[in-house]
């Protein structure tokens, strides 16, 4: 399933995850609370759909669910280890799974970098500077996991 990200849910969506009261979404936009209410139910479904298909498809095992922060943790059953699936706005939906990489060597290295420095900068999360791209995924998925928790 591909996630609305132009739709006007998706955007009531991020301006929660970022933190935006639901009153305050619908004073801004100049609708009823209830309407905003009503359409972050119904992205939440889409949401949490779309992560629960991609953990699904990539055979991973579902240990935590958060459709308003739009992040699943699980495990990988194949490659035996820890993966987390995230929704971000830049990079639609992704898949990191946890692994020691030889990041230097990388064609992705750059790609790793940005990808990590939007979604922490979309949640709101300090990651420190780093030329590692593992270290910095380390620190941002703890991060994430230990929002998860509250």
């Amino acid at each position: 399933m591909l996630l609305p990200m132009d739709e006007k849910q998706f955007g009531f969506w991020k301006m929660r995850r970022s933190g935006t009261p639901n009153i305050t979404i619908a004073n801004l936009l100049g609708i009823s609370r209830q309407a905003v209410s009503k359409a972050l139910l119904g992205m939440d479904e889409k949401i949490e759909s779309t992560l629960r298909e991609m953990a699904q498809a990539n055979q991973i095992m579902t240990e935590k669910i958060n459709a308003e922060r739009g992040v699943l943790v699980g495990w990988s059953i194949p490659f035996k280890t820890a993966a987390i699936i995230f929704v971000s706005e830049k990079h639609g939906v992704q898949v990191w799974y946890e692994h020691d990489g030889d990041c230097g060597a990388c064609q992705r290295y750059a790609e790793c970098i940005e990808l990590l420095w939007d979604y922490a900068t979309e949640l709101g999360i300090r990651i420190e500077k780093s030329a590692d791209p593992t270290k910095m995924a380390e620190e941002l998925f703890m991060k994430v996991k230990a929002r998860l928790c509250r």
